[in-house]
Order: C-alpha cells, then sequence, then structure tokens
C-alpha cells in the first residue's frame, strides 16, 4: 500500500533532526541527493478456520502473495534555506486478497490496488523551505530523501507539494517503516487515523513546523480522494480535506530521551454514515447511497522512549469517532498498539534489529452493526459478524548482510481477522529483501 514507507528513514521533518550541542562539529551540507532503494516481501500463510467467507474475507486459500518495489530519490538546494525533492516509483504485486480481509493488514507494501506488470507511480514531488531563528544549531543526517546539514534549532519549516501525511505525523522512531521494521500497517501508523490519502497513500497539501528545543508544533492542510479509498484526489479544496495538527515534546527519562506526540485531524467528504445505511433495510446496506458531505475526526496519543542505547519501546493510542465510513485508510475506529525494538550490539550484530509488538483494533457500536447486517468496508466485510477485537501479534528480524543490503523474516499471528471470532487465527509467515543504493 504505502511506498512512502521508503522515505521515513530520513524524510520526517525538519523537527526530528538530530540535534546536537552547540560545541559539535557541524557537518557538511549537501547540495544534491540521489539515492535508490528496491524492497521485494514475500508473505505466505498456511489456511485457517472459516466458517464462511464474504467479499472482503481474507480467503482461506489464499496462501501466498508477494510485492516488489523500486524507487530513485532525488533532491536540490536551490537557494538559501530551500530543498526541493522527488521521487519516481516501480510497483507490482498484491497482498493476500488484493489488500482485504483483515483491517490490520499484515503488508504495509501492499498497495490498495494490485499490479500484474511494474506500474510507474511518483510519490514525492514537493518544496521545502526552512527559515531559522536561531537558538543554536541542530544536525540533520543525510538519508534516502534528506540532504545532510545544519539548520538553526528555533525554525519554521514550510513543506508543500506531493507527499504523504504519515511523512511528518504520527512518526515514531521504532514502528513506522515497513521496509526495515515491523511490517503491519496498523503498527506502522495509528490505525484509528484515516489520514488523508489516495489509493497509493499520498495526497497534495501544505504543512507548517514551528520547532523548538524541547518541542515542535505542526499543521497541515490535504486534499483527499473523490471516493472512499479512491486513486483520484478531489482538487476542491472547499469541498473535500483534511487538517490536521500535532504537538511533539522531547524529554528524557533517566538520561535516556523520549518523545511524546499529541496528533488531532478532522477531516470533511461525501462520507455514508453506518446508521443511516441501517435504518434504511430498502438500501441492502450500500452505504454509498447515504453520502453527502460531513465531518468526522479523531485523535491519536503517540509515545517512543529509549530504555537504553540499544533498547526502545513505542505505544500508540488512536481513536476515530466511527459515526462515518472509512475515507481513506482501514476499518479501525479504536487502536492500541505497543513493542520493543532491540539493536543487535550484545550479540555482536550492531546493525541489526530485532522487534516484537501487539496492536488492537476495534470498531464503534454502529460500524460493527454495520458489517454485522452485511455491509462492506474498504477492507472488510464477511457478510456477518460475530465480533470480536481483531489483535496481531508480530515479531521481525532484520538483519544487515552487508553496508546497504538488509534481509528480514517476520511472523504475525492475527486473531479474530475483519473483527470475527468465526474465522481464524491466521499465521503469517514473511520474507523481506531490502537494498539502499
Amino acid at each position: 500500500m504505502l511506498s512512502a514507507f521508503a522515505v521515513l528513514l530520513a524524510m520526517q521533518g525538519l523537527a526530528l533532526a538530530d540535534e546536537k550541542s552547540q560545541g559539535e562539529a557541524e557537518v557538511k551540507a549537501e547540495n544534491w541527493l540521489l539515492h535508490g532503494q528496491s524492497t521485494f516481501i514475500f508473505q505466505g500463510q498456511p489456511g485457517f478456520r472459516a466458517l464462511y467467507s464474504g467479499e472482503n474475507s481474507l480467503p482461506p486459500g489464499d496462501y501466498a502473495r508477494e510485492t516488489f518495489s523500486v524507487d530513485v530519490f532525488a533532491g536540490a538546494r536551490p537557494w538559501d534555506g530551500a530543498e526541493i525533492y522527488g521521487n519516481a516509483e516501480v510497483f507490482q504485486g498484491f497482498g493476500f486478497h488484493n489488500t482485504r480481509g483483515i483491517a490490520a493488514f499484515p503488508n504495509g507494501e501492499a498497495y490498495k490496488v494490485g499490479n500484474h506488470y511494474g506500474d510507474i507511480i511518483f510519490p514525492h514531488v514537493m518544496l521545502r523551505q526552512t527559515f531559522g531563528l536561531g537558538g543554536g544549531q541542530a544536525k540533520v543526517e543525510g538519508g534516502l530523501m534528506q540532504m545532510a546539514g545544519m539548520v538553526d534549532v528555533d525554525r519554521v519549516t514550510l513543506t508543500v507539494g506531493r507527499f504523504a501525511v504519515f511523512d511528518q505525523f504520527d512518526v515514531n522512531a521504532y514502528a513506522h517503516d515497513s521496509r526495515g521494521q515491523f511490517m503491519n500497517w496498523a503498527l506502522l501508523d495509528t490505525g484509528a487515523f484515516d489520514y488523508a490519502a489516495d489509493a497509493f497513500g499520498y495526497t497534495q497539501g501544505i504543512s507548517i513546523e514551528f520547532n523548538q528545543k524541547q518541542w515542535a508544533l505542526r499543521w497541515g492542510a490535504f486534499i483527499a480522494p473523490k471516493e472512499s479509498n479512491g486513486v483520484e484526489l478531489d482538487w476542491n479544496i472547499l469541498r473535500q480535506w483534511q487538517q490536521v495538527v500535532e504537538l511533539e515534546w522531547r524529554y528524557a527519562l533517566s538520561g535516556h530521551p523520549g518523545k511524546a506526540r499529541l496528533l488531532g485531524w478532522v477531516e470533511r467528504a461525501n462520507m455514508g454514515s453506518y446508521s443511516e445505511t441501517l435504518a434504511q433495510p430498502m438500501l441492502n446496506m450500500d452505504i454509498t447511497q447515504t453520502r453527502h458531505f460531513r465531518n468526522q475526526g479523531g485523535a491519536v496519543l503517540n509515545f517512543e522512549q529509549e530504555l537504553r542505547e540499544d533498547l526502545g519501546a513505542f505505544l500508540k493510542l488512536g481513536w476515530r469517532d466511527g459515526h462515518s465510513e472509512v475515507w481513506q485508510f482501514t476499518d479501525i475506529d479504536r487502536s492500541l498498539s505497543t513493542g520493543l525494538s532491540l539493536k543487535g550490539k550484545t550479540w555482536g550484530r550492531e546493525p541489526d534489529t530485532v522487534g516484537l509488538a501487539w496492536n488492537l483494533d476495534g470498531l464503534s457500536p454502529s460500524h460493527r452493526a454495520y458489517l454485522a447486517a452485511g455491509g462492506l468496508g474498504p477492507l472488510v466485510g464477511d457478510g456477518r459478524l460475530n465480533y470480536g477485537l481483531e489483535s496481531v501479534v508480530e515479531t521481525y528480524y532484520d538483519a544487515e548482510l552487508r553496508k546497504g543490503v538488509h534481509l528480514g523474516v517476520d511472523y504475525q499471528f492475527v486473531t479474530n481477522p475483519g473483527y470475527n471470532k468465526d474465522r481464524g487465527p491466521v499465521n503469517i509467515f514473511s520474507v523481506r529483501l531490502h537494498l539502499e543504493f
């Protein structure tokens, strides 16, 4: 789905710069960059119990799927304080059942529109302008889509163009990159955050960030797709839009850094209503017949904490109002995820990472009643429903074979896929090969 994960190693906004003391040596500024990446993910499951299946159910016999992507990233500094970035991507493959059947889907690389043959998309075409306000200097590490250099600690950063909302919002150091960390997309981004995006995970918009040494405040305005989880975006910003605001606080516990983020979002789109659809049996659970322009919103709490130099923990809590249909992300109204990430220093493999996480998702009362009556969401819908919370436990090991070459293995255990106690559990095994150049 969301290939912007390729750039999350670096392109998370200048507020995430590695802020060092003023006495530390400066980093030589890069004036241009040209990088690439390629990621192959194979996922398989041996079959599972299913008392019945519907249109959006994960088929018990859909045993194996794979995705493959290649990206080229470019960047340049056209004038003082400005950076231009862009990337082109070739993507091929599918998630299980064309990315349907599990709300917390197991492959964050799987688009909601698969391709039998490689297709070219342009995820990012953006301009970032930074206005320095003093307060000392901060070091910015270079990456796939981030030129190295120095910036003022106190600064205002303006970003405009095509990019992903989660490039700058709902970021987490330990669970935010499907190409090197966890694969489940409800661990990568808070499941209940229905962030603005087309079916590929990107949108057009603007964001402004005000950064200080201990905190940052971000605001963004983005356009939404014309249809639920659609490819085409609605350029009428007065008709369909989303606004996001996030406050980040940086602190230390026993000398170990941590970050707490509080995010709120509101959007307006031509959405259907679960309760209105349920109240009109003649509609046959066709939620599109109740669509009109309405607002919905939600909130996210996002924590990351270093426990020791090689060990970190995260916690994410998400809530969506759950009255209107999901418009962009996935069928989740309440979400909780937590986990640990450990580097391999203890066993002499410092570049390696092992992770363990748990994710729990739920639905609003009207949302679950809609699915129980035979309604379909963008990802789930078994025709009926014996409701239970959907749970995912994921563990992975990512090994650096040589610089720029990583091999990962991953296991996910999914309970109540699609919130249905009559189906599952599902055991999912994955192999990932990731190259950077």
